[in-house]
């Protein structure tokens, strides 16, 4: 049994909202016997990973760099006082307005140079050096420091302002590109998660769309070689054509044939190396109404993991690999989709390779499949809040790579 990490996990053999299992096939008990009740059912323990390491860390570190200018004035007094006239803690009043700069607000900045300012003045006048040579020095010093210090204030403001500008932009760019799905799509619940490996980065490679069409709802999830807006704007045919297909093509296979016209309309209309040795992995997904079945076709992506209500879990593997859509010039195979049971309580989890070549600091890749058996979540939005919590804990904190989760629930 696993522990309960706060995501909503109950223990294997119990659904999200405690069904019973119903059949000896997986998904049920190993003996096909009814699901505990959840309610009658023994709390485990959370599990204990640490004091949340990285970011309590960071938090520590700004409080720490916050109080440093007063730390500053305050040991630079100190200096003064307690050493003999030869040594001076100028260095120390000169620092604080510089550390208040990036730091804090304008006013802020001023009040630490003035303070600064003030204190060594104190200092000075206790010291009885006021009119000599090195006080006059001294105060000079500190006066010049404090003004550039404002003046450095008011760019890195301006600097603030337009690298938030800029955010917003990326958020709103990845909103038209990369919607949020619906929770509830054609009877299925539905969650999906981007997160960008570069801090602050909020769109890249992956791709993910949900489409409900007259054939079952459609899904897709990719990753498109390369970075930059290169890369975005080929996430943006992939997106257009799937939904476009999706609603028009009869089959799954038809649908990724769409998408590979599309970029090679796309490589015809831009040049460039990047452009025509670009490529992009993907599975498509197809859940036919009411049919308790799933098809996928896979294009060189890596292979959508099963959950069943016990905690189960099946890789779906491909049985005719097929090569990415973009490089239809290097062969061509038949696309083929592979249908399997889709039963209810089932969760179906698509993701790009961020989160399988995740590695830990010796080096060793993160196994999904491994972390996520027997272990059972109350809907998709905890699937993915596990599973990105795991990658990250495994990564020690530091993605090498964006990643796109997109996870399904058969109520």
């Amino acid at each position: 049994m696993r522990p309960d990490d706060g995501t909503g996990e109950g223990q294997p053999g119990t659904g999200s909202h405690g069904d019973p299992d119903t059949g000896p096939e997986p998904g049920t008990g190993s003996h096909g016997d009814p699901a505990p009740d959840p309610a009658s059912a023994p709390v485990a323990p959370r599990p204990r990973f640490g004091p949340e390491p990285e970011g309590r860390r960071i938090s520590y570190a700004r409080a720490f760099v916050r109080l440093l200018p007063g730390m500053l004035l305050a040991v630079g007094a100190g200096y003064d006082y307690l050493t003999p006239s030869a040594f001076t803690g100028a260095p120390f009043f000169t620092a604080a307005p510089l550390v208040a700069a990036p730091l804090y607000s304008r006013r802020g900045t001023i009040l630490t140079g003035l303070a600064a300012v003030v204190v060594l003045f104190v200092v000075h006048a206790v010291l009885g050096v006021l009119g000599s040579a090195d006080g006059i020095t001294e105060m000079l010093t500190v006066v010049t420091v404090s003004v550039l210090a404002v003046l450095i204030n008011a760019l890195v403001r301006r600097s603030s302002e337009q690298l938030a500008s800029a955010r917003q932009i990326a958020e709103a760019a990845q909103r038209a590109v990369l919607p949020e799905p619906a929770e509830r799509i054609g009877g299925f619940q539905i969650a999906a998660r981007y997160e960008a490996a570069q801090a602050g980065a909020s769109i890249g490679g992956d791709l993910y769309a949900v489409q409900d069409s007259p054939h079952g709802v459609r899904l897709v999830v990719g990753d498109v070689r390369g970075k930059g807006m290169g890369a975005v704007a080929a996430v943006a045919v992939v997106i257009g054509a799937f939904r476009e297909a999706a609603e028009q093509e009869t089959t799954l296979e038809a649908v990724a044939q769409r998408l590979e016209r599309a970029l090679a309309r796309e490589r015809t209309r831009r040049d460039g190396v990047e452009v025509s040795e670009g490529f992009t992995t993907a599975v498509l997904a197809e859940l036919p109404h009411g049919d308790g079945t799933v098809r996928v076709l896979n294009r060189g992506h890596p292979p959508p993991l099963l959950l069943y209500a016990d905690g189960t879990v099946r890789t779906l593997l491909s049985d005719r690999p097929a090569l990415p859509l973009g490089m239809a010039d290097l062969g061509s195979w038949p696309d083929h989709a592979d249908e399997t049971g889709f039963p209810g309580g089932a969760t179906l989890l698509l993701y790009t390779d961020g989160v399988t070549e995740t590695r830990d600091p010796q080096g060793r890749f993160f196994d999904l499949e491994e972390r996520l058996e027997g272990r059972v979540f109350r809907d998709p939005a905890a699937l993915l809040t596990a599973v990105s919590k795991d990658v990250r804990r495994h990564s020690g904190g530091h993605l090498t790579d964006d990643m796109a989760l997109l996870a399904v629930r058969h109520p």
